[in-house]
This record gives structure tokens, C-alpha cells and sequence, in this order.
């Protein structure tokens, strides 16, 4: 700022009123110091800037996975929201692993950032009680904390699944076969809930064989799908609890000469071409939702911690209307 300053003819204090966009200056001088900028390459020390406030102006974002769809657009309103607010997004992979998420939410919060948005891997996150009691405000997207008390915005799975077999039911099936992530996520033990409780609803007996919880790697999930379309009482629909079950359940029915139907949990990539009928979940109004109560938190805001539930729909596009074969 010095060089900037002698460059330009001016004080210190008229360079720093025009990095900063402050008014008191002519716009001769303006140009001047604007001139001297770019011919030096000055930059701001922004580091320096928002150490002074007590902020860093960044946040940090912990996904499951960053090569899932489903996380695409949540990021980016995530972004879109902290860029309005002059803030910085980092973002890592807990890749569905309690100890990496702890090991990549501590490494955030040791870089001082001024807030996380988490989606959790673990049960229990006490171990942020005091980061978060040292002021680094906390949102939980798409699953609850475990043992704390903090905001949380999520899709309602329990609704969704309940809507999804429940539409199954009303084109003639009784015999539906379920198969979800692994037990120990909240998401998939509220779809598998949904799930009986539309069995429920419509008096029909859930045989142990038709559930499958476990990992969405593609054989677990193929020879769940075939299992239970090979028993001597096969399901005649699936629903599939997320996004990559369904992708490895369409390439399976895609072998078969008689029709499954299939409804899937999640959107998923060319499901309008393919005829996929899906319970679909806005990851952006996610993202953005939580992004915005991570912000009124940083601006002050102390209420009770909030859980938000934000509506899925249903989208009927040929594979959840197919019928039973007769008998």
C-alpha cells in the first residue's frame, strides 16, 4: 500500500478508502490510485482484512461423497449463498467415514473457518460441542447430529418413501421388495420406515426377504435385485432407497425379459429418457437452506436449534406405473 500510496501521490488512508470502496475520495484521485494498482499488481491482503473483524470469511462443507450427483447442485447453493455474503467455500469428502469426517471437520475448524455446513457420517459429533461453543456456528444437511443439539435441514424420507410404495400398491403390487443403504444412516433406516409403514397401510405382510440394507456398491446391490427376483416369490416392484441403488437396479431390470417395476429415491441423470419414476428430493433448496441458517447464525441469530424437513415429489414417469404380471 506504501508503493500504491507514493505511486499515486496520495496517503495511506486514501488508498485504503479505495481498495475498500469507501466514499471521501475524488474521482481523480480514483483513477490515480487505481492506475497505480494495476501497474504495481497490488492485491488486498483479505487474510489480514477479516482477521481484524474476527472472521475469516470462509466456511467449510463436508459431504459424503463429492463424486455423487446428488451432492452437485447442494454444493453449489451452498456456494451462491456464501459468495452473496463475501465468504469462501472449502469443501472435502467424508466418504461415508465416521473418523474421516471428524479427522476433516477439526482440520476446518483448526483453519478457522467461521462455519460448517455437515453432512454427517457418525453418530455422535460431541466432539464438536467445543468448537461450536467457541463460536464456529454448525448446520447438519440431509442427516440429524448425533448427541448434540443443532440445526438440521432435511428431506422428509420417511414422506417420500411412504408415497413411493404407496403409489407401488395403488398399480396392483403386494409383493415389493426394498433395497437401501447401509442401516447405521438415517436416511435410509427413515425410507425403510416409510416403506413398511405403506405396507401397513395397505395391510400387506412384509417378508424378511424383500428387505436389503448395505452398501450401494453395485454387486451388493445386483445380487440383492436378483435375490429377490429369483425366489420361488418374487417381488414384483422395487423400490430402491437412493440414487445409486436405483442406477445398479435399472441396469439389472435391463437384462430381464419379464418388466419390474421400480421407483427409485433421489433423481437421477437421463431418468426422464429412461422412464424412471422417481420420489424426488430438491438438493439445492437443500443446500441453499442450510447455507442461509448457517448465515443468520453468524449474523447473530441464538434462537433453539431448528430441524427443517423440506417436501420430496413424486414424479411418475412408466417404470413405477407397470403393473404385476397375472397370474
Amino acid at each position: 500500500m506504501k508503493d500504491v500510496a507514493a505511486r499515486a501521490g496520495v496517503g495511506l488512508k486514501t488508498v485504503s478508502r479505495v481498495v475498500n470502496g469507501e466514499p471521501g475520495v475524488t474521482p481523480d484521485t480514483e483513477r490515480r490510485v487505481q492506475e497505480a494498482i494495476e501497474f504495481l499488481g497490488f492485491r488486498r491482503n483479505d487474510s489480514a482484512r477479516v482477521l481484524r473483524k474476527g472472521r475469516t470469511a470462509s466456511i467449510g462443507l463436508v459431504l459424503e461423497d463429492l463424486a455423487d450427483p446428488f451432492y452437485g447442485p447442494l454444493s453449489r447453493a451452498v456456494e451462491e449463498v456464501a459468495r452473496a455474503h463475501g465468504a469462501l467455500l472449502i469443501n472435502g469428502s467424508s466418504a461415508e467415514d465416521p473418523e474421516r469426517e471428524q479427522e476433516l471437520v477439526l482440520a476446518l475448524c483448526a483453519r478457522r473457518v467461521d462455519g460448517l455446513i455437515v453432512i454427517p457420517a457418525g453418530r455422535d459429533h460431541r466432539y464438536l460441542e467445543p468448537e461450536i461453543k467457541a463460536g464456529i456456528a454448525t448446520v447438519f444437511v440431509d442427516r440429524p447430529a448425533g448427541q448434540i443439539d443443532a440445526d438440521v435441514v432435511l428431506s422428509d424420507s420417511f414422506g417420500g418413501a411412504r408415497a413411493g410404495v404407496a403409489h407401488l400398491i395403488a398399480h396392483g403390487h403386494r409383493r415389493i421388495g426394498f433395497i437401501g443403504d447401509q442401516p447405521r444412516i438415517h436416511t435410509a433406516v427413515e425410507r425403510l420406515r416409510g416403506y413398511r409403514a405403506a405396507m401397513e397401510d395397505a395391510e400387506l405382510a412384509v417378508d424378511d426377504a424383500w428387505v436389503s440394507l448395505g452398501s450401494t456398491d453395485p454387486a451388493r446391490v445386483r445380487e440383492a435385485v436378483e435375490t429377490m427376483l429369483d425366489s420361488s416369490e418374487p417381488v414384483t416392484a422395487i423400490f430402491a432407497g437412493n440414487n445409486r441403488v436405483t442406477v445398479t437396479a435399472v441396469r439389472v431390470l435391463a437384462e430381464r425379459e419379464r418388466p419390474v417395476a421400480l421407483v427409485g429415491f433421489d433423481d437421477i441423470e437421463l431418468a426422464d429418457l429412461l422412464g424412471i419414476t422417481v420420489i424426488a428430493q430438491d438438493a439445492a433448496a437443500l443446500g441453499r437452506t442450510a447455507a442461509e441458517r448457517l448465515f443468520r447464525r453468524l449474523d447473530g441469530v441464538n434462537d433453539a436449534p431448528t430441524q427443517t424437513a423440506l417436501e420430496t415429489v413424486l414424479i411418475p414417469r412408466g417404470s413405477g406405473e407397470l403393473p404385476p404380471p397375472p397370474h
